[in-house]
């Protein structure tokens, strides 16, 4: 008789038994960051990819983004998923599991509304990371990077990109952020004879005269692949200049109501809209100045020319 004894099959029954009994016996943590917003602000937070999966290194990078696709083949990530695309997520990673969750917004914070950070450093803010000018980095596939030879030209590229945000958008013009028509035509008027240009634009948008247009809808590799074969680039406060940053292509990024300062980088050569003059009411500005939207009876400007000094965009180009 064995008496206070076990034999291996015993414990080994036990402790299938311990498993089976504790549904919640999982020792994997995860880090979860929850981003919404455009394609550039996507673009954007993968500058912190890496440093979030170093802080956080004992757990597992879970992103849920507007844009995953600017966040696959990333090897810092665990799982991407699209905002409101997160079946089963609650079991998988919040329900007695060891997760932390980052789901703030950085346009909110104090110092990014009164510009005195970027947003880059806002969330570096939020999320316990120290601020080291990080830039966007984006990893495409072995398809991928076929596709960015697709936009090689028989002479030098030249990028104009004259109209930014969503793709369906119907505004033809959107002042905070677009490039005036006016300043459009005259740079392309200038170097056509030097380059072929490509116009990056909304289907809604007025279109720059015998040049190539993109007006189609593109996948967001696609769309920066046009950047990946250019020599000239002149781009607005949109998501070719932060992927224009990713891909280490210095370009000339013209702002007009918003600010480098919050969304820019210095590796860009930035030309900041002249200050309006006279009397801009701002009616319906509440936390910020303008609306991203280029509501049309906040425009300050009379003209394109109090906007822009077409010599100093030459000078930058």
């Amino acid at each position: 008789m064995n008496v206070g004894y076990q034999t291996e099959s015993d414990l080994q029954k036990q402790e299938k038994f311990t498993v089976l009994a504790d549904k919640t016996n999982n020792s994997t943590k995860y880090v979860v960051w929850h981003i919404e917003g455009g394609l550039g602000k996507n673009v954007a937070a993968t500058a912190l990819v890496k440093d979030v999966r170093e802080r956080y290194k004992d757990r597992k990078l879970i992103m849920v983004v507007s844009y995953p696709e600017v966040f696959l083949n990333n090897p810092d990530i665990y799982r991407v998923y699209r905002v409101g695309m997160t079946s089963y997520f609650y079991d998988d990673y919040i329900n007695g599991k060891d997760t932390i969750v980052f789901r703030h917004e950085p346009y909110f914070q104090s110092d990014h509304i009164m510009r005195k950070k970027h947003l880059i450093e806002n969330w570096c803010d939020l999320l316990d990371i120290k601020y080291n000018n990080q830039t966007p980095q984006i990893y495409p596939n072995v398809v991928q990077k076929m596709v960015m030879n697709g936009w090689q030209r028989e002479r030098p590229v030249m990028v104009i990109h004259t109209n930014g945000g969503p793709y369906n958008n119907e505004l033809s013009y959107a002042w905070t952020r677009d490039m005036p028509y006016e300043i459009a035509l005259k740079i392309a008027d200038k170097y056509r004879s030097q380059y072929h240009i490509i116009q990056v634009a909304r289907p809604s948008a007025p279109l720059i005269p015998n040049v190539e247009h993109v007006t189609q809808q593109l996948s967001n590799y696609e769309l920066f692949s046009v950047l990946a074969v250019s020599e000239k680039r002149v781009l607005i406060d949109s998501s070719l200049q932060h992927a224009a940053a990713a891909m280490g292509l210095p370009s000339t990024v013209l702002w007009i109501g918003t600010s480098p300062t919050n969304f820019g980088y210095k590796f860009h050569k930035n030309v900041i809209a002249k200050s309006p003059t006279g009397s801009s009411k701002m009616i319906d500005s509440y936390i910020f100045d303008f609306s991203f939207d280029g509501i049309v009876h906040e425009c300050p400007y009379n003209t394109f020319e109090e906007m822009f000094d077409i010599n100093t965009i030459f000078k930058n180009i």
